[in-house]
């Protein structure tokens, strides 16, 4: 094996056999300068090769949660660790059992620069072919995509792993001397910063008034959402100034991270981030609202539809994948009972977090563990006994259709739709809550009109334990999962996977904004918009658009806990953004090195009686998580440590 090939991570001989739409011919293709020609004086064959290119942009359903792992890696969705024979790599990381040596189906490290090294590929070659109707703009607009995707890659690799090597060009592997370290993680942002930057003057906002084949491709609105986020991520504490990473070098002796507390990173996050919002609101993005007849926001179907409506008729959609593996998703969330895999659930801690109707928190904090809630007696909640009288909201979303008794697009004195979100007898943690509580969350004994019945979560039930296709704590998820979806018929609405979107802008732009200028009014304005929509009370002082009286907040670190627990309840299962969160706050070894809690999985009885053994409704312990101080970054496979010298291993894995 020659040297170059120690650098597996960025050099592949010719990298192609691997892209999708190009294997077959370039397999058999004599030699590299026949494949090139081969492929860029045919069009469909150039089209296949920047295909290939994009083809690891990260499925945002199936391929983040149980390829990539960040949707399960974080206290959002939950899967069933009984799934471990099939879903190891990602599970293995939850509790604890992952090594230098461990193998992550993800592996960002070979495949990125793959796709990288293919790009400038493309660069290199690419050529007009007049009489294939390939010209000159055909060929500035590939190059351009291929630009973006080779700054994408690397910051998926620089999110991961913290500090990777960078090439500026297709390499030639077969230079013996082609060994090459790690870049700083700062210098890498300001590379691909600029790159970024240049591009989004080049890319056209949006293809839609081209050609509807077209979407899905580079834009400069992705290029503007990808480093309004990197930046963000940059200024936050787990790279900005972090003393856990003092006198981490590569191995050019340059440091890993900075070493000092930059506040002007926060500034520069907070106007990129508004860079973002003013140039998507110019290409005509806002946020998915849907109205009552009254001319009021509908909350459930405005939250509900941000990741259903199609992507070229959804306005607060930024960078969507076309294809992607929702439909195992939705599977993986629909009870055994009804044909599904039914192990796919949510934390009780998201549970725990979604506010009362009225704004207030049920829950306050954690005496000792998440078993032990402390409640919030103002808010009204209870982890006592059952409802006695349905939960009914004035919204078109229709949980409880086909249900027998139950309130179904009643249509009120004002002309409005109403419909029943919990049933009388439902457990009393899950009336009241907030609209997105219940596009979240699926309970034991809520109604599951695909099934004509109740879920039956019980031990022994048809959709309880103790199989691995069931809930390991009680829930299963709701979120991102279609009301028209049935597993048993494989019928699976389409919708694209949103990997960006407005709504998440918006709160980037508070959180940089509150920490580089607390007080300025952008800060609350933006978070409202997003309260707004979701029918609960907005911040500040008086009375809100949809009638609430409005909460106030008073300092810097009280807005800062505000946007924390906005960004929770809003983007929570999304793009494993929780998780990214965890991450670059600081918080991961605290927040998920915990004995883990939820309703009694053995559970056999409809009780909440906390001492009998049998009772479901009640806190119990079902998994232990644990998040070492390493975990903040994904280790190089030792493999490729060994081989290549030049190589420093992510922060604290040598220990």
């Amino acid at each position: 094996m020659k040297k170059m090939n120690l650098l597996k991570y960025i050099l592949v001989c010719s990298g192609v056999a691997a892209f999708s739409g190009c294997a077959d011919y370039l397999d058999n293709a004599p030699d590299d300068t026949l494949t090139m020609e081969m492929v860029f004086n045919d069009k469909t064959r150039t089209e296949d090769w920047l295909s290939g290119i994009y083809n690891k942009i990260p499925d945002p359903y199936t391929g983040l949660l149980k390829d990539y792992g960040y949707d399960s890696m974080g206290d959002d969705l939950d899967p069933s660790q009984r799934y471990y024979q099939w879903w190891g790599n990602s599970l293995n990381f939850i509790i604890g059992q992952w090594f230098t040596d461990s193998d992550w189906k993800g592996n960002l490290w070979n495949e990125c620069p793959q796709r990288i090294r293919s790009a400038y590929l493309l660069i290199d070659n690419i050529h007009t072919i007049p009489g294939q109707g390939v010209l000159e703009d055909d060929i500035e607009r590939m190059k351009n995509e291929s630009r973006f995707l080779i700054a994408y890659y690397y910051w998926l690799m620089l999110e991961a792993y913290g500090s990777v090597p960078y090439f500026s060009k297709a390499v030639d592997p077969s230079n013996p001397d082609l060994m090459i370290g790690q870049m700083p993680f700062d210098d890498m942002v300001n590379l691909l910063d600029s790159s970024l930057v240049d591009l989004s003057q080049k890319l056209p906002a949006s293809w839609l008034n081209e050609s509807t084949q077209y979407y899905g491709r580079a834009t400069s609105i992705m290029c503007l959402a990808v480093r309004a986020r990197m930046l963000l991520f940059a200024a936050s504490p787990l790279v900005n100034g972090n003393p856990w990473y003092q006198g981490f070098k590569n191995s050019d002796g340059r440091d890993r991270f900075s070493q000092t507390y930059d506040p002007n990173k926060w500034k520069r996050a907070a106007d990129a981030c508004k860079e973002l919002i003013d140039a998507a609101h110019a290409a005509g993005h806002d946020l998915v609202r849907e109205y009552n007849a009254d001319g009021s926001i509908d909350p459930f179907m405005s939250c509900y539809n941000v990741n259903f409506l199609r992507g070229d008729l959804n306005p607060e959609a930024l960078f969507v994948r076309p294809d992607c593996n929702f439909s195992e998703y939705e599977g993986l969330s629909t009870p055994r009972g009804a044909s599904g895999n039914g192990g796919l659930g949510v934390y009780q801690t998201l549970v725990d977090a979604f506010s009362m109707q009225d704004g207030s928190l049920p829950i306050t904090g954690y005496k000792g563990s998440y078993g032990s809630p402390i409640i919030n007696p103002e808010s009204g909640y209870t982890e006592k006994g059952f409802s006695t009288q349905k939960d009914i909201r004035k919204t078109k979303y229709n949980l409880y259709r086909e249900c027998p008794g139950a309130t179904v697009d009643s249509v009120g004195a004002d002309g409005c739709t109403y419909n029943q979100v919990a049933a009388a007898g439902t457990y009393n943690m899950y009336v009241g809550r907030e609209p997105r509580f219940y596009l979240t969350v699926m309970w034991n004994r809520q109604w599951y009109h695909q099934a004509d019945r109740e879920t039956l979560f019980l031990s022994g039930e048809i959709d309880g334990g103790p199989s691995h296709d069931a809930p390991q704590n009680g829930y299963l998820n709701r979120k991102r999962v279609s009301l028209e979806q049935n597993n048993r018929d494989g019928i699976h609405p389409y919708r694209p996977g949103i990997l960006y979107r407005l709504g998440e802008a918006y709160l980037n732009y508070a959180e940089a904004l509150n920490e580089c200028d607390p007080g300025n009014p952008d800060i609350l304005k933006y978070l409202n918009l997003i309260r707004e929509r979701a029918g609960v009370p907005q911040y500040g002082n008086g009375t809100d658009s949809n009638g609430f009286q409005m909460i106030q907040l008073n300092g810097q670190d009280e807005v800062r806990n505000a946007i924390h627990h906005e960004r929770r309840v809003e983007l929570c299962c999304e793009a494993g953004l929780r998780y990214f969160d965890l991450r670059r706050w600081k918080e991961a070894e605290e927040v998920l090195n915990q004995p883990m809690f939820g309703m009694n999985f053995s559970g056999t009885e409809l009780s909440d009686d906390p001492n009998n053994p049998n009772a479901f409704y009640k806190r119990t312990q079902y998994i232990q998580r644990v998040y070492k101080r390493q975990y903040y970054w994904y280790p190089i496979h030792q493999s490729e440590i060994d081989k290549d010298p030049t190589l420093v291993q992510a922060p604290f894995w040598d220990k």
